[in-house]
């Protein structure tokens, strides 16, 4: 008589037939390989971070510095000064003008507003304006103006829209962008990043300006 398969109550409690493994273990390794091909396809679509520009990494003043082949009229948009009051980079024609765009959550703007104080400072009673227009949002402008006022003899500029970058042209970018303008309202030169504005190339520059 053969052995057939064991029963308990009724039910048979025999081992699994070997055809139903087979095509378990068909099914797990289906989805491991579905998996590492995910993956795979995952990593070469993923687009890669772009690298830093030039200006973002360079550490010398003459490497952030731009001049334009073709000089440019300073834009035309509005701003607002201290007390409000609406005003353009043209209102300052006659001047050489060194605006810098800058804002409270930029440590590079941050770290680089004594020099640019210094700067300022050097000029006193020439026709040179330091003008330090804050992107900051409208929430944060109390703390752009309480911070320039710990650098006198800076004065406060405000850019409400937060346009200003993308007026310029090209447009700038990012912050600190800083443009210097001759007396004629003309863009002679443009620093994109920190730079320390008391040393002798800023000198230079303000001082070429200032003789054309």
């Amino acid at each position: 008589m053969s052995e057939g398969p064991e029963t308990s109550g009724g039910t048979v409690t025999g081992k699994p037939k070997a055809g139903v493994l087979t095509w378990g273990l068909w099914g797990a390794a289906l989805v491991g390989v579905a998996a590492v091909v995910y993956i795979i396809g995952s990593a070469s679509t993923k687009p890669t971070p772009p690298a830093p520009s030039a200006a973002a990494t360079s550490t010398t003043f003459a490497s952030k510095l731009t001049t334009p082949a073709q000089p440019t009229p300073s834009p035309d948009y509005t701003f607002y000064d201290a007390s409000g009051k609406a005003m353009k980079l043209a209102d300052l024609k006659g001047k050489v003008v060194v605006m810098n765009i800058w804002a409270t959550w930029c440590g590079p703007c941050v770290t680089e507003m004594p020099t640019l104080a210094k700067l300022q400072a050097a000029y006193a009673g020439k026709p040179v304006e330091v003008v330090t227009i804050s992107i900051d949002s409208e929430s944060s402008a109390a703390k752009a103006r309480l911070f320039i006022a710990q650098h006198d003899p800076l004065k406060f500029y405000h850019d409400r829209e937060m346009k200003l970058p993308f007026k310029l042209s090209p447009p700038a970018p990012g912050a600190p962008t800083t443009v210097i303008y001759g007396k004629d309202g003309m863009e002679v030169a443009r620093v994109a990043g920190e730079a320390d504005w008391s040393g002798p190339e800023a000198r230079a520059l303000v001082d070429k300006a200032l003789g054309s």
